[in-house]
């Protein structure tokens, strides 16, 4: 009797308590349902916002920079009828005579067009864009993003950075200012605008990527790499466009991609505002780019080089050797030391190093901070140029020189001496001319010969070419030891 009625007690209150909790956990989920509800109806954030320079936030906006960017941006096409060089002598005269005709097939000209972008950086039609949307141009037109078209004129190139300048007649129009590119941060916000495949006006959105960068794309000699890498999408058609911030400020030249097929594949390059607006301040002052060299040659450093060296520093710019009549050498610097910054803005690879040196001209002075053995020292120098004096390089102004489409400087005695030469005419730069519409010339070639004559400097190269008719073969060496013969027709 005792042990029924336990049974049923226990029976009676287990009943009891899972009804409880089934009522609890009932309740307790439609509590928990009626929350996720709540947090659902929530309203939704309208726009994604940034950090202004104050460090206040801001909606993070691109159509008032892109209608205040776009009239400032042009397209430009660029047309050339481009003719091979020709045969240094006729093959057939020894048999037919001086005045057997044929044709050259080599020399039938052939139309080209290219297409490419420029940024207004006046009101009065000045513009900057890459060298090679111009390169080797008989005619350029530029259009304006209101459909405007100008003929344009070339005031100076600078191969050495890809950047070319030009001029068009009109005045009060669109054009963007430079900000300092040294400020701008890797994570920031920019836009490209171009004309990728003849698109005119794109405006393309990213942000900063890297800084410094150096791609191996420019083979000039004394090339400046240290490009501004962005995610912002760029194609051909952008190059020479303008890359800018969210303020409208142009923080460099859109110049190249790194692609595996030639189309946009996740990152593009662009030229430093500051070395642009020092380059286009060269050309528009002295005609040439004014260049400052330290006279060192140098490496990266790397986990390697810390090892094999026993540096005290991970980061900068290795001094493997120190030329004996460089600014350098006069200054106190010496091999195996571990430069840091050029005039407080750091340096950490050789492409920053060449582009803060790049943007000073010979006889300035600049502040080089180091590592040596562990102590930081500090040194003032004065740059050169490249023949190893504080001089302005003067552009060369010769009929002859306007005709080739180029300019020369003297071989020094020690490229002269490495390479065994006893002298000859070194080519510094190429525009519009013979030797660029008619031969694969590169600059840094040295003129050792001209149809067999010697050459001795650059007043005997143009002596000789002054009256030259008829066909030229140049003669000489590039720096690296390669020997080349070039044709042309006077």
């Amino acid at each position: 009797m005792r042990n029924s009625f336990l049974t049923s007690f226990v029976a009676a209150v287990l009943g009891s308590a899972l009804t409880f909790g089934a009522i609890w956990m009932t309740q307790s989920k439609d509590q928990q349902t009626l929350q996720v509800q709540y947090q659902n109806n929530t309203p939704a954030v309208g726009a994604v916002y940034t950090l202004d320079e104050d460090g206040d936030a801001v909606p993070l906006d691109f159509t008032a920079v892109a209608e205040r960017v776009t009239p400032a941006v042009v397209h430009i096409t660029s047309s050339s009828t481009r003719q091979s060089a020709p045969t240094a002598s006729n093959p057939f005269e020894e048999l037919f005579g001086p005045d057997f005709q044929f044709e050259d097939r080599q020399q039938k000209r052939r139309p080209q067009v290219g297409t490419g972008s420029g940024v207004l950086i006046s009101q009065d039609g000045y513009i900057v864009t890459n060298n090679h949307v111009i390169e080797k141009a008989d005619d350029i037109e530029v259009v304006l993003s209101d459909n405007r078209s100008y003929k344009a004129s070339v005031i100076g190139t600078d191969p050495s950075t890809d950047l070319a300048l030009l001029k068009i007649e009109e005045t009060g129009l669109a054009f963007l200012p430079f900000v300092d590119s040294d400020k701008v941060k890797v994570g920031e916000w920019v836009m490209a605008v171009g004309n990728p495949f003849n698109l005119n006006s794109t405006v393309t959105a990213g942000i900063v990527s890297a800084k410094g960068r150096n791609i191996n794309i420019l083979r000039e000699q004394s090339a400046i790499e240290s490009f501004i890498q962005t995610d912002a999408a760029i194609n051909p058609g952008n190059s020479g466009g303008a890359l800018v911030n969210l303020n409208g400020g142009l923080i460099g030249i859109n110049t190249a991609i790194a692609s595996p097929t030639g189309a946009y594949a996740g990152y593009g390059f662009a030229v430093p505002a500051k070395l642009v607006s020092k380059v286009i301040e060269d050309l528009m002052t002295y005609g040439i780019v004014q260049r400052g060299y330290i006279g060192v040659m140098i490496r990266p450093v790397d986990g390697n080089l810390v090892r094999e060296k026993g540096l005290e520093v991970n980061q900068g710019v290795y001094v493997d050797s120190v030329l004996a009549t460089g600014a350098a050498a006069g200054a106190g610097i010496e091999e195996g030391d571990v430069i840091l910054e050029v005039d407080g803005l750091t340096v950490n690879t050789p492409s920053e190093l060449q582009e803060k040196v790049g943007r000073r001209r010979p006889g300035d002075e600049v502040n080089v901070k180091l590592n040596r053995f562990g102590e930081e020292k500090s040194f003032d120098m004065v740059l050169n140029n490249r023949d190893g004096n504080t001089q302005i390089v003067q552009k060369m102004s010769n009929s002859v020189l306007e005709s080739l489409g180029a300019s020369f400087r003297e071989v020094g005695k020690n490229t002269a001496a490495k390479l065994d030469i006893e002298g000859g005419a070194q080519l510094e730069s190429l525009s519009r001319g013979k030797l660029s519409q008619y031969t694969d010339i590169r600059e840094g070639f040295i003129v050792t010969h001209l149809d067999g004559e010697r050459v001795d400097d650059v007043e005997d190269l143009l002596d000789k070419l002054e009256d030259k008719e008829g066909n030229v073969m140049l003669e000489g060496i590039y720096p690296n030891g390669l020997k080349r013969f070039y044709a042309f027709g006077m």
